[in-house]
């Protein structure tokens, strides 16, 4: 069966999520590798060596949203069907089950689970700082 034969029918059958979280769980993967680094270094180049934990990947899907959205991140997750970290994980098992995406012995779905809040995670930083004039 053929990958978009994969993603049509897995859409069919779990209907929490849209195509487009899908899309975004797969380019935040490769955020986390291509941009980020965040896979282990010093290995050769294998699947074990470009693997990164759950945590490590929710970190990369908050990273990469505020990237590619902005302020709007959590509001365009949230369109998608996502609310929080635990959801990251539904559509990397979901990936798994029709072998787009592949784990560790290690992994566990649970792994994903609050990593942090999606209410605060996706809030713009704000610094304040103090200019020569207003001393």
């Amino acid at each position: 069966m053929s990958a978009i034969h994969a993603i049509a029918e897995l859409l069919d059958r779990d209907q929490r999520y849209k195509v487009e979280a899908y899309q975004f769980i797969r380019e935040a993967l490769a955020y986390a590798h291509d941009v980020l680094r965040m896979h282990e270094s010093g290995l050769p180049d294998s699947d074990e060596a470009r693997h990164i934990s759950g945590q490590q990947l929710c970190e990369a899907c908050r990273i990469y949203a505020l990237d590619q959205y902005g302020y709007m991140a959590r509001l365009v997750l949230n369109r998608w069907g996502l609310h929080s970290t635990g959801d990251f994980g539904e559509l990397v098992y979901n990936l798994i089950d029709i072998e787009q995406m592949k784990k560790s012995d290690s992994d566990r779905r649970e792994d994903f689970n609050d990593a942090y809040d999606f209410a605060t995670a996706f809030e713009p930083q704000f610094t304040m700082t103090s200019s020569a004039s207003d001393a």
